[in-house]
């Protein structure tokens, strides 16, 4: 599976803790992030990671087209909802992105602890399955 990460400047810290503590079932699967998440949590972990650009340059929307091209299977986004910022826009493509195209999404800690516990047990082949029927 295909996992992206993104993590607004408050939440990356988060982030890289959260992928430490999963650092072995997030190995198993291909990772990409944003240009400032991805190398963070790559210095962090060891993990490989594929980079796209930053999130303001970018790299928010590069994660989008890849959702509308059915290329990602899941999406940990670690907002910060107490900071306005200029990114709303392409977090509402994001997250309208997700659910035309069914992709799990969690955009806090408590709710990606959850999608990573049912990748690991295997809950989230069905992407799999509807991805092998294309």
């Amino acid at each position: 599976m295909t996992i992206a990460l993104i993590a607004d400047d408050a939440k990356k810290e988060l982030m890289v803790q959260f992928c430490i503590a999963y650092c072995g079932i997030l190995s198993r699967h291909t990772i990409v992030s944003t240009g400032a998440t991805g190398k963070t949590v790559s210095e962090a972990t060891g993990l490989e990671i594929v980079k796209f650009l930053g999130g303001p340059q970018g790299g928010s929307q590069q994660i989008a087209s890849r959702i509308g091209c059915d290329e990602i299977d899941l999406l940990l986004y670690f907002r910060d909802p107490l900071t306005p910022t200029e990114n709303t826009p392409d977090e509402n493509v994001l997250l309208r992105l997700c659910d035309v195209h069914n992709i799990p999404v969690a955009t806090n800690i408590a709710t990606a602890e959850v999608l990573i516990h049912g990748l690991e047990r295997g809950d989230l082949e069905w992407r799999e399955i509807l991805k092998a029927g294309k």
